[in-house]
């Protein structure tokens, strides 16, 4: 549908991509507002302190988003087009495709990590922790890691983006989230599960709709051009496939709950790419071929997340019979 809608009238969505402030599009941060804001409802603020008693969930997070995968996304870049992809994409434009997916690896998700932790009924208190401990990180270790990867010194992190964005998708839903608790507790807690029952349809609604636009803005490209997007997409998804396999299977091995041990795993597959993608246009321009790669990353992202929830949905069973009661 959005490819649909944005061939047939790409000045409208040309018109609604304008819609930003630093580099981040205020109609797609309005859809992940929506999306966001009925899970954080469900964060316990007084069951935070308990986070600490089962540290191996976070430890899987913080070692794949930053000690694995940057690395690995580098290596499946270069290995594809550099050897497999040869003569299929020129040297110069190869590399800049290369560059967009690193930038694609060490930006681990802010925002969308809340809408998969709740599809696999993931633990709420224990996500945004390791959301939270995830962003701060980023703060320092990106822009040094990009730099390292890509060979250069001089990487311009854009701050307004990176900040804007976590206070968009991560501070301001859970300060609402929080207050809407406390005013639905006054009346009994069967009152907040009815609550977010009657408004989790609406979360659904925003991930459509943001996926629409997103498909939307890039739909000239996609049929301009759909073999590059092919073969940028190829790298991505044994990336995100591997990932998830690692940090799964780690997680089951180190007989971590499978509520903590889901999201822990979806957060270190998924991207933070609206932070990827102004990194590529600040550094190589809206037109190179690494913001290219990082919109393509948007555009596989989605669809590869909803196929890793059904694998993690499907394999809670053999969580639940192995897990330790404090993993």
């Amino acid at each position: 549908m959005g490819v649909v809608l944005g061939s047939f009238a790409p000045d409208l969505f040309a018109l609604i991509a304008d819609l930003e402030f630093a580099s981040v599009n205020l109609v797609v941060a309005v859809f992940i507002w929506v999306m966001i804001y009925p899970m954080m409802i469900n964060v316990d603020f007084s069951s935070l302190k308990k986070v600490g008693q089962k540290p191996k969930g976070l430890c899987i997070t913080l070692v794949v988003n930053w000690l694995i995968k940057p690395f690995t996304m580098a290596a499946l870049g270069v290995l594809f087009f550099e050897y497999v992809f040869v003569g299929l994409v020129d040297p110069e434009t190869a590399k800049e495709y290369i560059a967009g997916m690193i930038l694609l690896g060490v930006a681990p998700c802010t925002a969308m990590v809340f809408v998969w932790s709740q599809l696999v009924k993931g633990d709420a208190n224990y996500t945004l922790v390791q959301v939270s401990v995830n962003d701060i990180i980023m703060v320092f270790a990106f822009a040094p890691i990009a730099a390292m990867l890509l060979g250069v010194t001089d990487i311009v992190v854009p701050w307004e983006t990176l900040l804007l964005s976590v206070v968009l998708y991560v501070v301001v839903p859970l300060i609402v989230g929080y207050f809407t608790r406390v005013s639905l507790l006054k009346a009994g807690a069967a009152r907040v599960e009815s609550f977010t029952t009657a408004i989790k349809p609406f979360s659904v609604l925003g991930l459509l709709a943001t996926v629409v636009l997103l498909f939307g803005f890039q739909a000239q490209t996609i049929l301009s051009d759909p073999l590059v997007i092919a073969l940028i997409a190829v790298p991505l998804l044994i990336q995100g496939y591997g990932i998830f396999a690692v940090a799964f299977l780690w997680a089951y091995l180190w007989r971590v709950p499978f509520a903590t041990a889901a999201p822990a795993a979806l957060i270190g597959t998924s991207n933070f790419f609206e932070l990827a993608v102004a990194v590529a246009i600040s550094l190589f321009g809206l037109n190179s071929g690494a913001a290219l790669a990082t919109v393509v990353g948007v555009l596989v992202e989605v669809p590869m997340m909803l196929s890793l929830v059904a694998i993690a949905n499907r394999s809670r069973r053999y969580f639940d019979t192995a897990a330790e009661p404090h993993g």
